[in-house]
């Protein structure tokens, strides 16, 4: 269920016999349909990825199907991102549920219980309480809210490359380098989009590819440098071995 440029829309996606097949309901109906093949990675390019390391080149090997995805929307990828920032998975998707419940819309068509996000207008009106009662805090709600004023200009970062789309995220205060990575990932279908300032993600990659404890974020934009340009790509590959510290 998504709320697209020509309002919500509700779209299933079933796959038979090697082909996807597409239905949708609502007025974002069409938008939605036009747009399946990004959202099924026909867009992603991996012809000049080339695996540095023993473990990415059999993760390669071994996921040949892998491809990035392409929303096009970025508010509806930023706002549970900010959502996410500094607390647990799970209070984040607990938040994005009661928030969606409360002040979202029922999704079209067929869904039972599948609900669309609030427009940009109706973000700015949920008052302080809600977002308490969410379990939000001040820092991240006032973030989203300011999103949401400039909800428009976001959007146009669906467009642009990953240089200018990080820059115009950056420019809404509040919205970091793990934010604007975390949303160009799904709305631009970005493969060098990496994430830093992440709790986790940097370990993982270091342990992964070195063996050894303890990764910050430099040694592992260090360990990911040969990969310029899909670094992103390496460590989605790097996450599917399972090798964690």
């Amino acid at each position: 269920a998504s709320r697209t440029p020509d309002g919500p829309g509700t779209l299933r996606i079933a796959v038979a016999g090697g082909e996807a097949r597409a239905q949708a309901w609502g007025p974002g109906a069409d938008w939605l349909l036009a747009r399946v093949p990004a959202m099924l990675g026909e867009h992603d390019d991996a012809a000049d990825f080339t695996p540095r390391h023993r473990l990415v080149h059999e993760a390669h090997r071994r996921h040949p199907g892998l491809r990035l995805i392409r929303t096009g929307l970025v508010l509806e990828s930023l706002i549970p991102s900010v959502l996410e920032q500094k607390v647990t998975s799970d209070e984040a998707y607990r938040a994005w549920r009661i928030l969606l419940t409360r002040h979202g819309e029922p999704a079209p068509g067929p869904a039972d219980g599948m609900r669309v996000m609030p427009d940009p207008r109706a973000w700015t009106l949920i008052p302080s309480w809600e977002w308490h009662k969410a379990g939000v805090d001040a820092k991240r709600s006032s973030t989203i809210l300011r999103a949401a004023r400039v909800a428009r200009r976001l959007e146009e970062a669906a467009g642009m490359d990953d240089t200018r789309a990080t820059a115009r995220l950056r420019a809404v205060p509040g919205i970091g380098p793990w934010t604007a990575a975390e949303t160009l990932q799904r709305s631009n279908g970005s493969p060098d989009a990496v994430t830093v300032g992440d709790l986790h993600l940097p370990k993982i990659i270091g342990y992964a590819l070195t063996g050894e404890r303890g990764t910050d974020d430099a040694a592992m934009l260090d360990l990911l440098a040969p990969y310029a340009g899909h670094r992103h790509r390496a460590c989605r590959l790097i996450l599917l071995t399972g090798r964690t510290p």
